[in-house]
């Protein structure tokens, strides 16, 4: 795994590099939380496809879970990629209520997430 600060202005955004998962569980997510902690940053972005599968299973509890870890923490983070093809409307309904606020985002495109991390 490798952190790259992107900056603009007075915001920096940790960028998350990874070949495989990153978070497979809440442990995980804390221990990824503190890196980019040490990183003085508090805003990351992470890929799909390095959180476990069972994230998007929102009946296992974990994205609760770990969303609410950051939230209380204070880290913003933005998860990228393709959404549409889950055919859960639960699910489709926690990203949307999750990006009308500004701590945790789903967004299509590493450029979209930037914009809005850096945004506030």
């Amino acid at each position: 795994m490798q952190i790259t600060l992107n900056r603009k202005d007075n915001s920096t955004v940790a960028l998350i590099s990874s070949r495989g998962i990153v978070i497979h569980n809440v442990n995980d997510a804390l221990d990824l939380m503190a890196n980019v902690r040490y990183q003085e940053c508090d805003k990351m972005i992470l890929k799909k496809e390095q959180i476990t599968d069972d994230f998007f299973e929102l009946k296992t509890g974990i994205a609760g879970e770990i969303l609410q870890k950051y939230t209380n923490y204070q880290m913003r983070v933005a998860i990228v990629g393709e959404f549409t093809g889950y055919n859960s409307k639960s699910l489709n309904d926690f990203i949307y209520e999750c990006n009308q606020g500004n701590k945790i985002l789903f967004k299509n495109t590493e450029a979209e997430a930037l914009t809005a991390l850096h945004r506030s």
